[in-house]
């Protein structure tokens, strides 16, 4: 059970705080029975952890919070050092929304125990412990990077990609031969500017050498 002073007076959205108060997201007072935000102001504490966070509203904030303070335990207790360092680098990566923030919060405890896992590996006594903790720490060094491809993916995901085809190249210019995909904020010219392309000048001479044959053989007849 969480203890946060006055939580049933406050609104359940949570509004963005104006840039002077979000300098920095509070601590968390782990206490005997849950946790609670270090703040003199319970409102203006909970909008800077909900700024922190990348959620909109106290369930989905206090969701996060219970999931990490489980995370950042070190053996049976939930660890405040711990846990403020992972609150700091879900703040420093920042999640723009719900879907970012569970992410986001699954990318820092994925570290943390990776962390634990060297350090269980460094200390290891036999082959079967270094063996176990080499296991551990090599399915979530895999699982790192491939969260930060999906959380790259999903933040792209507004930017469709553009195709660009049969593109015409006039004399001196260079093309791509083939597809040319890049993703959105790419600025493309209009596509009715500029004067039509001019033939290559091997196609122009072999014309010309075309248009004298037949003048030539109209002359003889």
């Amino acid at each position: 059970m969480n203890t946060v002073p006055d939580l049933a007076a406050m609104p359940t959205t949570i509004t963005a705080t104006d840039p002077a108060n979000a300098a920095a997201a509070p601590r968390i007072k782990l206490l005997p029975h849950g946790f609670a935000i270090d703040h003199p102001d319970p409102q203006i504490g909970e909008r800077l952890m909900a700024n922190a966070l990348g959620v909109a509203d106290r369930e989905a904030m206090h969701g996060i919070l219970r999931q990490l303070v489980k995370a950042s335990a070190s053996g049976e207790r939930p660890d405040e050092v711990n846990l403020s360092f992972m609150i700091s680098m879900v703040k420093s990566i920042r999640p723009r929304d719900s879907v970012e923030a569970m992410l986001v919060a699954q990318m820092v405890s994925v570290h943390v125990m990776a962390m634990r896992c060297a350090h269980h590996l460094a200390q290891a006594h036999d082959l079967a412990q270094h063996d176990s903790a080499a296991r551990a720490l090599g399915r979530l060094a895999r699982t790192f990077p491939a969260q930060i491809e999906a959380l790259n993916r999903y933040r792209s995901q507004g930017e469709p990609a553009i195709t660009v085809q049969n593109v015409s190249v006039g004399e001196g210019g260079k093309a791509i031969v083939g597809n040319v995909t890049q993703h959105a904020r790419v600025i493309l010219s209009d596509k009715n500017a500029g004067s039509a392309a001019q033939p290559a000048p091997k196609a122009v001479r072999a014309r010309r050498r075309r248009d004298a044959a037949d003048a030539e053989r109209e002359a003889q007849a």
